[in-house]
């Protein structure tokens, strides 16, 4: 398996669909924090359709699926960009206990809700809220899709804690192009044969030939998927500007600098005294560089 996500459609119908696949990318997620199974497997279905939205809304910018219950996992994100690169984090809420290595979406998440953010390079952010009312995530951006984009939508998503992998099936508007009417709900009904371990095991045109070799579809170039994380010192001095000087300078005085790390990949940034100084003094230029 490779890290790559492939778009196909049904000549002839309004039906089209992607499978993604992750196994590097996903990993170098998980290696950066020591989590539960559970939590893992989650994470990688967030992964996976994280990576499976930004290819179907076409945005040029950065697409970001928010995940957030009262249950022990307390927060699932991941983010991802048109070119390819995606990230993830997880954060069990404090004092909780560890789930079980079984524990479903519910019983991880509790009642909460789903923040889909669409942050373009040009024009506005967009934001789109659901709440965590069905058993799976793909039960939930089924009901985001069914809500915002009024598109028939279904997600089937798989993880392990080594590989991840999903499937997405989407009904355009109907027009003359259209010479099947039953296509939807007849590829619909095959994709539900579909085994958890067919999704993570089989590559994708394996996969789509065991669904639907006696369909016309037309399979697109696969694209390439990997770990990136868009932390910078810019943008982490920026963040600690937003603090306020205040703040900044009693931090100081007990600390003598600051110490931070990107919550997704843990790079480490430290700012000494002198250049605290510097960016309160001066917030639209550059960090300066000491150490």
């Amino acid at each position: 398996m490779t890290d790559q996500i492939q778009r196909f459609l049904f000549d002839g119908t309004n039906v089209r669909g992607e499978v993604v696949q992750l196994e590097h990318a996903y990993r170098e997620v998980l290696d950066r924090h020591a989590y539960p199974l559970a939590v893992s497997r989650q994470l990688g279905e967030l992964l996976a359709a994280v990576a499976l939205l930004t290819e179907t809304v076409k945005l040029d910018g950065t697409l970001s699926i928010e995940v957030r219950g009262d249950g022990p996992l307390e927060l699932l994100m991941a983010e991802s960009n048109p070119g390819g690169e995606m990230r993830a984090i997880a954060r069990l809420g404090e004092g909780q206990p560890l789930p079980a290595d079984d524990a479903a979406f519910k019983e991880l998440l509790g009642a909460g809700r789903i923040v889909i953010t669409l942050d373009p390079r040009e024009g506005k952010r967009y934001q789109g809220i659901v709440e965590l009312s069905a058993d799976s995530l793909g039960g939930c951006l089924e009901a985001y899709f069914s809500q915002s984009e009024q598109l028939p939508t279904r997600l089937w998503l798989a993880a392990d804690g080594a590989r991840a992998a999903g499937l997405l099936l989407q009904q355009l508007p109907d027009d003359a192009s259209n010479h099947d009417p039953d296509a939807w709900e007849r590829s619909v009904h095959l994709a539900a044969t579909l085994q958890h371990s067919e999704l993570l095991e089989l590559d994708a045109e394996t996969l789509l030939f065991r669904l639907y070799h006696e369909e016309q579809a037309r399979v697109f170039p696969p694209k390439p998927l990997r770990f990136g994380c868009n932390c910078s010192r810019e943008r982490i001095a920026q963040a600690l500007y937003s603090l306020g000087a205040g703040e900044l300078r009693q931090i100081l005085e007990e600390q003598q600098a600051i110490d931070t790390q990107c919550h997704f990949c843990n790079t480490r940034y430290h700012f000494g005294a002198a250049e605290i100084e510097a960016l309160i003094e001066s917030p639209d230029a550059p960090p300066p560089t000491l150490h």
